[in-house]
């Protein structure tokens, strides 16, 4: 059996004197969509930027690709075809959308730039209505779509999703969480999600993990989470968005 393409093992990372990942194992296999839910403030956000090393981990380890990155540099993890869509989308606001994705492209190479272009455009085509307009002026929807846009410009091999339904509106949440599933299906994009929306997270994904104060308190298939009590009753009652 092949290696995961992203394994977490025992990693512990703090904030000062307070823990904030307490011994997290995680693993992602190369194809699936694996999301990482809980409440807010459990240590989910922590965990993305573990694995882009700041804060860096200060026990156990972080393997992607076979090669262990725990104490790699950030800018250097991110030519590793590994990219993310950070929470708070974190577009360059002063910068147009064209000039955004750009930006994506840098982190890699532009060989292919003109062909991810088309692609992204193809994929979100409010981006090609809004190339020419800066960042800071779209709507939340299409700063996320623009986020997304930027990471897969760097053709990723895994794609790390920090909360993309925060803050949206119902019927553009179901829009970009059916572009991941598509891209999964046709590219065979790996995805690791992390969502605070259990119900959209686990229809969605191939395996799912819970996280309460800063441990793994359960894991499985993301339909067999979705119908475990404890998960109906601690994150979806009423969370059908």
């Amino acid at each position: 059996m092949s290696a995961p393409l992203l394994s977490i093992e025992g990693v512990t990372a703090y904030y000062g004197a307070i823990a904030a990942l307490k011994g997290v194992d995680v693993t992602v296999d190369e194809g699936e969509i694996v999301t990482l839910i809980g409440a807010n403030g459990a240590g989910k956000s922590t965990l993305m930027m573990t694995i882009f090393g700041a804060p860096q981990a200060r026990d156990g380890r972080i393997v992607f690709d076979g090669r262990d990155i725990t104490r790699v540099p950030t800018h250097d993890i991110a030519r590793m075809k590994l990219a993310q869509s950070p929470e708070g989308r974190r577009v360059f606001p002063r910068m147009t959308v064209l000039e955004n994705l750009q930006m994506g492209a840098a982190v890699t190479s532009y060989a292919h730039y003109d062909e991810d272009l088309e692609r992204m455009f193809a994929i979100f085509p409010r981006l090609k209505e809004r190339a020419s307009q800066r960042g800071g002026t779209l709507s939340g929807g299409e700063q996320q779509m623009l986020a997304i846009a930027r990471a897969l410009m760097s053709r990723p091999r895994l794609l790390l999703l920090d909360e993309p339904s925060l803050g949206l509106a119902p019927l553009i949440v179901k829009q970009i969480f059916s572009v991941i599933r598509e891209l999964n299906r046709t590219e065979g994009l790996t995805v690791f999600l992390v969502e605070q929306n259990a119900y959209h997270a686990l229809k969605l994904a191939h395996r799912g993990y819970v996280m309460v104060n800063g441990r793994i308190t359960l894991s499985g298939g993301g339909r067999e989470l979705l119908e475990r009590e404890e998960v109906r009753a601690a994150y979806l009652e009423g969370g059908r968005h």
